[in-house]
């Protein structure tokens, strides 16, 4: 069941978004080579706390941090750690999401570290293209697929990318994750006609090869890498459905 959200909903979820956005905007200036990623989760555990906000990945499903950083072929759901340390040439996605006010936002970005590939470089802006593309195509009375799948998909496989399709976006706000699921590739499942009211996240996660399969780490269960090494990069922004077409929440 999709929830239209109410104007004082839409209101606190628009406030824990802009918090959100800042907070990842803040870490973005950090990152350098050799610099660790815990180093990171530390930076966001004060501003998170400084702002009277909750890191809602912390302790949910038991992920152990407060923050996601996913290097090079890393997909979602890296773990910060003291031994993860960036170098140069690497790319790393961020993804931050606060609860403020019992009000959930939720983003992420991927950024260079130090100098890096044409290949890097080519799909961190594509990625990001692919996201802008979705947003802007989203109007009330439209199908979401056919705005968001259907638009991504075929934006990145003309460079030979492919849109991850075991991971999505999500309805989120109230909670964490919500509906509707958010595919970022063609397809006809379980697709809703767009509202006034709804939010939702679209997060591309995007492969530099055309094979979109993953793994998961046994080791930790949560760090999901491209099946074939490939690098992998990741936008994602909270989107409120208006009554003309969209609103970023998570941008400042």
């Amino acid at each position: 069941m999709v929830k239209i959200k109410t104007p004082a909903q839409i209101e606190g979820i628009r406030q824990s978004s802009r918090l959100a956005a800042e907070i990842l905007n803040y870490l973005a200036g950090f990152i350098k080579p050799g610099l660790n990623t815990e180093s990171l989760n530390q930076l966001a555990v004060k501003y998170i706390a400084d702002h009277g906000a909750i890191a809602a990945p912390l302790n949910y499903g038991g992920f152990p941090k407060s923050i996601c950083t996913s290097i090079n072929d890393v997909v979602c759901h890296g773990i910060p750690s003291t031994k993860e340390v960036l170098k140069n040439g690497d790319i790393v996605n961020l993804d931050v999401t606060t609860i403020l006010h019992g009000y959930f936002g939720d983003t992420s970005a991927t950024y260079p570290v130090g100098q890096i590939s044409p290949t890097a470089t080519n799909l961190i802006k594509h990625t990001k293209i692919s996201l802008d593309m979705a947003i802007n195509a989203l109007k009330p009375g439209k199908s979401l697929n056919e705005c968001v799948g259907q638009v991504i998909e075929k934006y990145v496989t003309k460079f030979g990318y492919s849109p991850v399709r075991d991971l999505g976006g999500h309805g989120v706000g109230l909670k964490f994750h919500e509906d509707p699921f958010i595919y970022h590739y063609k397809n006809t499942i379980d697709d809703v006609t767009l509202k006034p009211g709804m939010i939702f996240t679209i997060e591309p996660m995007i492969n530099a090869s055309p094979d979109w399969r993953v793994t998961l780490d046994s080791h930790d269960n949560w760090t999901v890498r491209t099946r074939d090494g490939s690098l992998s990069a990741q936008f994602e922004h909270t989107i409120l459905i208006t009554d003309s077409g969209a609103e970023i929440l998570t941008q400042i």
